[in-house]
Protein backbone atom coordinates (compact mmCIF):
# COMPACT_ATOMS: atom_id res chain seq x y z
CA UNK A 1 0.00 0.00 0.00
CA UNK A 2 1.30 3.43 -0.96
CA UNK A 3 1.10 6.59 1.15
CA UNK A 4 -1.56 9.18 0.35
CA UNK A 5 -2.12 12.90 0.71
CA UNK A 6 -4.73 15.39 -0.47
CA UNK A 7 -4.82 16.45 -4.10
CA UNK A 8 -5.39 20.08 -3.08
CA UNK A 9 -5.84 22.29 -0.02
CA UNK A 10 -9.14 22.26 1.88
CA UNK A 11 -10.38 25.27 3.89
CA UNK A 12 -12.64 25.30 6.96
CA UNK A 13 -14.12 28.06 9.13
CA UNK A 14 -15.97 27.65 12.40
CA UNK A 15 -15.75 28.02 16.16
CA UNK A 16 -14.07 25.90 18.79
CA UNK A 17 -16.40 23.78 20.90
CA UNK A 18 -14.77 24.66 24.22
CA UNK A 19 -13.13 28.03 23.55
CA UNK A 20 -15.93 29.45 21.39
CA UNK A 21 -13.22 31.21 19.35
CA UNK A 22 -13.52 31.73 15.60
CA UNK A 23 -10.96 29.65 13.73
CA UNK A 24 -9.80 29.14 10.14
CA UNK A 25 -7.81 26.11 9.05
CA UNK A 26 -6.16 25.06 5.80
CA UNK A 27 -5.47 21.34 5.41
CA UNK A 28 -2.71 21.17 2.83
CA UNK A 29 -1.09 18.33 0.88
CA UNK A 30 2.27 17.18 2.29
CA UNK A 31 5.16 15.11 0.91
CA UNK A 32 5.73 11.40 1.65
CA UNK A 33 6.83 10.52 5.20
CA UNK A 34 5.73 13.96 6.44
CA UNK A 35 2.99 12.59 8.66
CA UNK A 36 0.36 14.94 10.09
CA UNK A 37 1.45 18.25 11.59
CA UNK A 38 -0.41 21.30 12.88
CA UNK A 39 1.10 24.74 12.41
CA UNK A 40 -0.24 27.57 14.59
CA UNK A 41 -0.14 30.63 12.31
CA UNK A 42 -1.17 32.81 15.29
CA UNK A 43 1.75 31.56 17.40
CA UNK A 44 4.85 32.16 15.32
CA UNK A 45 4.03 29.31 12.92
CA UNK A 46 5.38 26.83 15.45
CA UNK A 47 4.59 23.22 14.51
CA UNK A 48 2.86 20.61 16.63
CA UNK A 49 3.47 17.07 15.42
CA UNK A 50 0.75 14.45 15.85
CA UNK A 51 2.34 11.70 17.95
CA UNK A 52 1.96 10.25 21.43
CA UNK A 53 4.94 12.21 22.75
CA UNK A 54 2.89 15.38 22.27
CA UNK A 55 -0.39 14.05 23.68
CA UNK A 56 -1.50 15.99 26.76
CA UNK A 57 -3.96 14.73 29.41
CA UNK A 58 -7.55 15.73 28.64
CA UNK A 59 -10.84 13.96 29.32
CA UNK A 60 -13.20 16.03 27.14
CA UNK A 61 -11.13 16.23 23.92
CA UNK A 62 -7.83 15.31 22.30
CA UNK A 63 -5.04 17.72 23.16
CA UNK A 64 -1.56 18.13 21.67
CA UNK A 65 1.25 20.27 23.10
CA UNK A 66 4.66 21.07 21.60
CA UNK A 67 6.91 24.13 21.46
CA UNK A 68 4.75 25.82 24.13
CA UNK A 69 1.82 25.61 21.72
CA UNK A 70 -1.34 23.54 22.10
CA UNK A 71 -4.00 22.18 19.79
CA UNK A 72 -7.29 20.99 21.28
CA UNK A 73 -10.32 19.09 19.97
CA UNK A 74 -8.28 17.64 17.11
CA UNK A 75 -9.94 14.23 17.16
CA UNK A 76 -12.62 14.68 14.48
CA UNK A 77 -10.22 16.14 11.92
CA UNK A 78 -7.63 13.45 12.66
CA UNK A 79 -10.31 10.77 12.43
CA UNK A 80 -11.37 12.00 8.98
CA UNK A 81 -7.77 11.92 7.73
CA UNK A 82 -7.14 8.45 9.14
CA UNK A 83 -10.53 7.06 8.14
CA UNK A 84 -9.89 8.03 4.52
CA UNK A 85 -6.32 6.71 4.54
CA UNK A 86 -4.57 10.09 4.30
CA UNK A 87 -1.05 9.71 5.69
CA UNK A 88 0.48 13.14 5.09
CA UNK A 89 -1.05 16.57 5.71
CA UNK A 90 0.01 19.99 6.94
CA UNK A 91 -2.72 21.74 8.93
CA UNK A 92 -2.41 25.53 9.22
CA UNK A 93 -4.61 26.81 12.06
CA UNK A 94 -5.02 30.35 13.45
CA UNK A 95 -6.41 29.49 16.90
CA UNK A 96 -5.82 26.86 19.59
CA UNK A 97 -8.91 24.77 18.83
CA UNK A 98 -10.08 22.91 15.72
CA UNK A 99 -13.63 23.99 14.77
CA UNK A 100 -16.44 21.74 15.96
CA UNK A 101 -18.55 22.31 12.79
CA UNK A 102 -21.54 19.91 13.07
CA UNK A 103 -19.98 17.87 15.88
CA UNK A 104 -18.89 15.01 13.62
CA UNK A 105 -16.18 14.33 11.02
CA UNK A 106 -18.59 14.65 8.08
CA UNK A 107 -17.64 18.16 6.92
CA UNK A 108 -13.95 17.24 6.92
CA UNK A 109 -14.58 13.95 5.14
CA UNK A 110 -16.83 15.52 2.49
CA UNK A 111 -14.24 18.21 1.72
CA UNK A 112 -11.36 15.73 1.50
CA UNK A 113 -13.29 13.47 -0.86
CA UNK A 114 -14.27 16.45 -3.02
CA UNK A 115 -10.64 17.64 -3.15
CA UNK A 116 -9.39 14.19 -4.06
CA UNK A 117 -6.91 11.84 -2.41
CA UNK A 118 -3.57 11.44 -4.16
CA UNK A 119 -1.38 8.35 -4.11
CA UNK A 120 2.28 9.06 -3.44
CA UNK A 121 5.47 7.35 -4.56
CA UNK A 122 6.33 5.92 -1.15
CA UNK A 123 5.32 2.73 0.61
CA UNK A 124 3.23 2.89 3.75
CA UNK A 125 4.82 1.37 6.86
CA UNK A 126 2.43 -0.20 9.37
CA UNK A 127 2.60 -0.71 13.10
CA UNK A 128 2.01 -4.42 13.72
CA UNK A 129 2.28 -6.74 16.72
CA UNK A 130 3.18 -10.43 17.04
CA UNK A 131 1.24 -11.19 20.21
CA UNK A 132 -1.74 -9.74 22.09
CA UNK A 133 -1.22 -6.63 24.18
CA UNK A 134 -3.71 -5.54 26.86
CA UNK A 135 -3.90 -2.13 28.50
CA UNK A 136 -6.24 -1.20 31.35
CA UNK A 137 -6.73 2.10 33.18
CA UNK A 138 -7.68 2.77 36.77
CA UNK A 139 -10.87 4.34 35.47
CA UNK A 140 -12.09 1.06 33.99
CA UNK A 141 -11.16 1.48 30.34
CA UNK A 142 -9.74 -1.64 28.69
CA UNK A 143 -7.95 -2.11 25.37
CA UNK A 144 -7.02 -5.40 23.73
CA UNK A 145 -4.66 -5.28 20.74
CA UNK A 146 -4.34 -8.52 18.76
CA UNK A 147 -2.27 -9.49 15.70
CA UNK A 148 -4.08 -9.20 12.36
CA UNK A 149 -3.29 -8.69 8.68
CA UNK A 150 -5.90 -5.92 8.50
CA UNK A 151 -7.24 -3.18 10.74
CA UNK A 152 -10.38 -3.93 12.75
CA UNK A 153 -11.62 -1.78 15.63
CA UNK A 154 -14.49 -2.65 17.98
CA UNK A 155 -15.77 -0.25 20.62
CA UNK A 156 -18.14 -0.97 23.48
CA UNK A 157 -19.65 1.67 25.73
CA UNK A 158 -21.77 1.07 28.82
CA UNK A 159 -23.50 4.03 30.46
CA UNK A 160 -25.77 3.85 33.53
CA UNK A 161 -28.48 5.43 31.42
CA UNK A 162 -31.87 3.97 30.42
CA UNK A 163 -31.51 5.76 27.08
CA UNK A 164 -27.94 4.80 26.13
CA UNK A 165 -27.06 1.67 28.09
CA UNK A 166 -24.64 -0.71 26.36
CA UNK A 167 -23.76 -0.08 22.70
CA UNK A 168 -21.13 -1.51 20.35
CA UNK A 169 -19.73 -0.37 17.01
CA UNK A 170 -17.19 -1.88 14.61
CA UNK A 171 -14.98 -0.49 11.86
CA UNK A 172 -13.15 -2.84 9.52
CA UNK A 173 -10.74 -2.17 6.70
CA UNK A 174 -12.80 -1.74 3.54
CA UNK A 175 -15.87 -0.28 5.28
CA UNK A 176 -17.26 3.03 4.06
CA UNK A 177 -15.93 5.37 6.77
CA UNK A 178 -17.57 8.41 5.16
CA UNK A 179 -21.05 6.87 5.37
CA UNK A 180 -20.86 4.68 8.47
CA UNK A 181 -18.66 6.60 10.93
CA UNK A 182 -17.98 10.20 9.85
CA UNK A 183 -21.57 11.57 10.32
CA UNK A 184 -21.84 10.44 13.97
CA UNK A 185 -21.94 13.45 16.29
CA UNK A 186 -20.34 14.16 19.61
CA UNK A 187 -22.72 13.76 22.54
CA UNK A 188 -23.35 14.69 26.14
CA UNK A 189 -26.05 14.27 28.75
CA UNK A 190 -28.49 17.08 29.45
CA UNK A 191 -27.46 16.99 33.10
CA UNK A 192 -23.83 17.73 32.06
CA UNK A 193 -24.58 20.91 30.13
CA UNK A 194 -24.85 23.33 33.04
CA UNK A 195 -21.75 22.00 34.87
CA UNK A 196 -19.71 22.17 31.65
CA UNK A 197 -20.85 25.73 31.02
CA UNK A 198 -19.97 26.55 34.62
CA UNK A 199 -16.40 25.32 34.01
CA UNK A 200 -16.06 27.65 31.03
CA UNK A 201 -16.31 24.80 28.50
CA UNK A 202 -18.56 24.19 25.45
CA UNK A 203 -18.65 27.94 24.70
CA UNK A 204 -19.07 27.01 21.05
CA UNK A 205 -21.65 24.31 21.73
CA UNK A 206 -25.10 24.29 20.17
CA UNK A 207 -28.06 21.96 20.06
CA UNK A 208 -27.36 21.19 16.39
CA UNK A 209 -23.71 20.15 16.82
CA UNK A 210 -24.19 17.52 19.52
CA UNK A 211 -26.44 14.60 20.37
CA UNK A 212 -27.91 15.50 23.77
CA UNK A 213 -29.23 12.63 25.89
CA UNK A 214 -32.10 13.37 28.32
CA UNK A 215 -32.37 10.67 30.97
CA UNK A 216 -34.97 12.42 33.10
CA UNK A 217 -37.41 15.21 32.37
CA UNK A 218 -35.50 18.42 33.17
CA UNK A 219 -36.98 21.18 35.25
CA UNK A 220 -38.57 24.18 33.54
CA UNK A 221 -35.84 26.34 35.06
CA UNK A 222 -33.06 24.19 33.55
CA UNK A 223 -34.70 24.26 30.12
CA UNK A 224 -35.24 28.03 30.28
CA UNK A 225 -31.63 28.60 31.27
CA UNK A 226 -30.28 26.51 28.41
CA UNK A 227 -32.62 28.23 25.94
CA UNK A 228 -31.08 31.50 27.06
CA UNK A 229 -27.51 30.18 26.73
CA UNK A 230 -28.09 28.72 23.26
CA UNK A 231 -30.38 31.58 22.14
CA UNK A 232 -33.36 29.30 21.49
CA UNK A 233 -37.06 30.08 21.85
CA UNK A 234 -37.70 26.55 23.14
CA UNK A 235 -36.20 23.07 23.39
CA UNK A 236 -38.33 20.14 22.32
CA UNK A 237 -37.39 16.48 22.09
CA UNK A 238 -37.65 15.07 18.58
CA UNK A 239 -37.50 11.49 19.83
CA UNK A 240 -37.74 10.00 23.31
CA UNK A 241 -34.56 10.58 25.27
CA UNK A 242 -32.80 12.86 22.78
CA UNK A 243 -32.98 16.53 21.82
CA UNK A 244 -32.31 15.55 18.21
CA UNK A 245 -32.96 12.26 16.45
CA UNK A 246 -29.98 9.87 16.36
CA UNK A 247 -28.69 8.91 12.91
CA UNK A 248 -28.12 5.33 14.07
CA UNK A 249 -29.37 3.28 17.02
CA UNK A 250 -25.76 3.09 18.20
CA UNK A 251 -24.64 6.59 17.20
CA UNK A 252 -22.98 7.13 20.57
CA UNK A 253 -20.82 4.01 20.20
CA UNK A 254 -20.05 5.00 16.62
CA UNK A 255 -18.93 8.43 17.74
CA UNK A 256 -16.68 6.87 20.37
CA UNK A 257 -15.26 4.77 17.54
CA UNK A 258 -14.80 7.94 15.44
CA UNK A 259 -12.88 9.50 18.34
CA UNK A 260 -10.72 6.42 18.80
CA UNK A 261 -9.82 6.33 15.09
CA UNK A 262 -8.66 9.93 15.47
CA UNK A 263 -6.72 9.25 18.68
CA UNK A 264 -4.97 6.24 17.11
CA UNK A 265 -3.14 8.68 14.83
CA UNK A 266 -0.98 9.39 17.90
CA UNK A 267 0.89 6.21 16.91
CA UNK A 268 2.25 8.31 14.00
CA UNK A 269 1.83 5.38 11.61
CA UNK A 270 -1.12 3.32 10.39
CA UNK A 271 -2.02 0.16 12.29
CA UNK A 272 -2.58 -3.40 11.18
CA UNK A 273 -4.14 -5.18 14.13
CA UNK A 274 -7.43 -6.03 15.79
CA UNK A 275 -8.41 -3.59 18.55
CA UNK A 276 -11.16 -4.03 21.12
CA UNK A 277 -11.83 -1.02 23.33
CA UNK A 278 -14.19 -1.04 26.31
CA UNK A 279 -15.25 2.36 27.68
CA UNK A 280 -12.66 4.34 25.67
CA UNK A 281 -12.04 8.02 26.31
CA UNK A 282 -9.55 10.58 25.03
CA UNK A 283 -7.15 10.38 27.98
CA UNK A 284 -7.22 6.58 28.09
CA UNK A 285 -6.91 6.37 24.29
CA UNK A 286 -3.70 8.39 24.44
CA UNK A 287 -2.38 6.27 27.32
CA UNK A 288 -3.14 3.04 25.45
CA UNK A 289 -1.46 4.20 22.24
CA UNK A 290 1.62 5.30 24.17
CA UNK A 291 1.80 1.95 25.96
CA UNK A 292 1.27 0.04 22.71
CA UNK A 293 4.01 1.85 20.80
CA UNK A 294 6.40 1.68 23.75
CA UNK A 295 5.86 -2.08 23.99
CA UNK A 296 6.44 -2.53 20.26
CA UNK A 297 9.68 -0.61 19.81
CA UNK A 298 12.84 -1.13 21.92
CA UNK A 299 13.89 1.70 24.20
CA UNK A 300 17.50 2.77 23.73
CA UNK A 301 19.78 4.48 26.24
CA UNK A 302 20.99 7.96 25.31
CA UNK A 303 24.45 6.53 24.47
CA UNK A 304 22.90 4.10 22.00
CA UNK A 305 20.77 6.61 20.12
Amino acid sequence: MKQHTLAKTCHFDGVGLHTGKAVHIDVQPAPPDFGITFVRSDAGRRPVLVNFFNAAPSSRCSMLQENDVEIITAEHLLSALSGLGIDNASIIIDAPEVPILDGSAKAFTDAFLAAGIKEQDADREYLTIDEPFVYETEGGSRYVFEPSDTLEIEVEVDYPSPIVGCQTAVFREGMDYAAEIAPCRTFCFFSELQPLLGKGLIKGGAIDNALVVVDEEPSEEAVANLCKVFDLSSIERVSAGYLSKPLFDNEIARHKLLDLIGDLTLAAMPLKMRIKAFKPGHASNAEAVSALVSSTFPVFDDDEQ
